[in-house]
């Protein structure tokens, strides 16, 4: 008998071996991306932009062209890319929270509010990652961090930046999507949702961000399972999920 192929590593992945922190999720977010490429058939037109941060890993990990950005500005980097390259080559950024919504936060906004015709896919996991566990823009109220080890407090350090809310009010983003990495239904949205993103590009139509709540177990201090049950139970009343902007569904 016949055995048959119920899952395969899409060719948007190289083979090298995931080095992320057991439990963090940066891997299946990969994964989606790379599906994403391969559906499309567009992994050898793809052009990815890795900021600092985790995020800095992953030209090691997409089957595709990768060029490296300073901490915060791979959105500018990818509008230099995509208005060089012939109109039919895609280009990606992948950024964690420290860095888009930190250092980078005025970069993102501007190719946001020009309608660059790029994808963002946005890691939140609402803390520093690679750096050491700090407090990030998105940090919670209350949440502990390396640089708020009493808890983030609202009338000393403000409150979490909501970047989906906040892009969704510019005329130039065309999508907007908030989605999680916290159950395989919420990942079946997440591939969805960045295959939309990915599509959009294609077709011309402007700028896509989806932003995935996504965990930290070794910043968190939790393990993967407590991870994935904070995210849901604390993360998500915070950062609601679903379609911020769609300009075909607005109009």
């Amino acid at each position: 008998m016949a055995m048959e192929v119920v899952f395969k590593k899409t060719k948007g992945l190289t083979d090298t071996p995931n080095t992320y922190c057991p439990g963090c999720t940066h891997g299946i977010i990969h994964r989606l991306v790379g599906e994403a490429l391969e559906d499309l058939d567009i992994i050898e037109d793809s052009v990815g932009v890795a900021p600092v941060g985790c995020s800095v890993l992953a030209y090691d990990f997409f089957n595709c062209d990768m060029t490296q950005a300073a901490h915060g500005r791979a959105p500018a980097v990818a509008t230099g890319l995509k208005r060089v390259l012939p109109p039919d080559r895609i280009v990606f950024t992948y950024q964690g929270d420290g860095d888009l919504a930190s250092i980078g936060i005025a970069e993102i906004i501007h190719a946001a509010a020009r309608g660059e015709n790029i994808t963002v896919i946005f890691v939140n996991n609402a803390i520093y990652g690679m750096t050491g566990g700090q407090m990030a823009p998105t940090s919670l109220i209350g949440q502990k961090t390396q640089t708020s080890p009493l808890g983030r407090a609202a009338d000393n350090q403000g409150y979490p930046i909501k970047m989906s809310e906040m892009l969704a009010t510019l005329d130039g983003a065309t999508y907007i999507e908030r989605v999680s990495m916290h159950d395989l239904v919420s990942i079946n949205r997440a591939k969805r949702a960045i295959k939309k993103a990915f599509e959009n590009q294609k077709l011309g139509k402007g700028f896509s961000f989806v932003e995935v709540l996504s965990t930290c177990p070794t910043n968190w201090g939790y393990d993967p399972f407590e991870s994935m049950k904070w995210l849901k139970e604390n993360m998500i009343p915070v950062f609601p999920l679903g379609v911020y902007k769609d300009k075909k569904e607005d109009e």
